[in-house]
């Protein structure tokens, strides 16, 4: 079941693409631009310092995600087990759904999470400012932490699946494979695989994904009634 949910989680990352690019296009433009010039000029010379942004947002993903996965188990802790067991998989379920619902472009009300990150977004947002403009790799980890908590209705709704992960190591999991599968995304705005960028944009392909997560999120729901 969890490698299910973990590929589940990179393709809602993979195919989220075009909300990446509305969220984070911006930033990318601007780390890259604020670099030194002799390095933006040398062939592939901002790589490592994309990769590093990268590593700190996965960082912060990973640490998210275990925070939210150790929730989930002192939440079935404090309520009996089988009734904690349900409450979970109703809750993860309905997120899938409304996640797919949006990778598929016939709801967007998931984006509306957003909003619950802002005021966490606004104590953290001056200390990603005093780290530009970037000029080492450790200042691009660095900004990447700050970075990954940056408000976006994808990974909340990410963050609220892995309270149903199980454990602290599995929703960590899940935070993980969602960052990786946004990175071809981020790193095409900032280097190469236009072509890439470009696919993850097609209509068929994004309600692929989305039909796809949302049979997961059913599946889940009717879990308690199919296995008892």
């Amino acid at each position: 079941m969890i490698e299910f949910s973990l590929a589940a989680a990179f393709l809602a990352g993979l195919l989220g693409g075009v909300h990446c690019i509305g969220m984070c296009g911006g930033i990318v433009g601007a780390l890259g631009l604020g670099l030194p010039p002799g390095v933006r000029e040398k062939h592939y010379g901002v790589l490592p310092y994309l990769l590093g942004y990268n590593a700190g947002r996965l960082i912060s993903y990973t640490l998210a995600g275990a925070l939210f996965g150790g929730v989930g188990v002192v939440a079935a802790n404090l309520l009996a087990v089988n009734q904690a067991q349900h409450v979970l998989q109703f809750v993860a379920g309905f997120f899938m759904v409304a996640l797919g619902l949006y990778l598929g472009g016939w709801w967007f009300g998931i984006a509306r999470l957003e909003r619950v990150g802002g005021g966490v977004w606004r104590r953290l947002e001056p200390l990603g400012r005093k780290l530009l403009p970037v000029r080492t790799l450790p200042q691009a980890v660095a900004m990447g932490l700050v970075w990954g908590w940056l408000p976006c209705g994808l990974v909340y709704s990410i963050l609220i699946w892995a309270i149903a992960a199980g454990s602290a190591v599995e929703g960590a999991l899940l935070l993980l494979a969602f960052g990786l599968g946004t990175l071809p995304n981020l790193l095409a705005m900032g280097l190469f695989a236009a072509r890439l960028a470009a696919w993850t944009r097609q209509v068929w392909v994004r309600r692929i994904a989305g039909a796809t997560v949302i049979a997961f999120g059913v599946a889940t729901l009717a879990s308690p009634w199919i296995w008892g």
